[in-house]
């Protein structure tokens, strides 16, 4: 069965650094479009960043060039490094992913979730 398990997570001061990291099983990796989103309670889940299987990029504007997403096609893994956090990046952050790019922003159109890591910033 598929699985997206995401890893990486915790908490960090204001400017500090973490990396998620997302392993995938189940299903044609290369295939599929992957994308971090996150969510704080009360609020709409939120597209963080998207890659496709060329590892062509899509950012959320205020995230763009701190949070650079990657793909490894043969490790079947998605990473997350994010650079100067702000509190307002805490949340929890999930890895998600789709086939087609259409779409990339919109949490519907994603068919295999992971459970989702915590992100904390103080």
């Amino acid at each position: 069965h598929v699985q997206l398990v995401e890893s990486g997570g915790g908490s960090v001061q204001a400017g500090g650094s973490l990396t998620l990291s997302c392993a995938a099983s189940g299903y044609i990796f290369g295939t599929y479009y992957m994308a971090w989103f996150r969510q704080v309670p009360g609020q709409e889940r939120e597209a963080v960043a998207g890659v496709n299987s060329g590892g062509s990029t899509a950012y959320l504007e205020s995230v763009q060039g701190r949070f650079p997403i990657t793909r490894d096609n043969n490790k079947n893994t998605v990473s997350l490094q994010m650079t100067g956090l702000k509190p307002e990046d805490s949340a929890t952050y999930y890895c998600a992913a789709k086939a087609g790019v259409i779409g990339w922003s919109r949490p519907g159109s994603y068919k295999f979730w992971g459970q989702g890591t915590q992100v904390t910033v103080s």
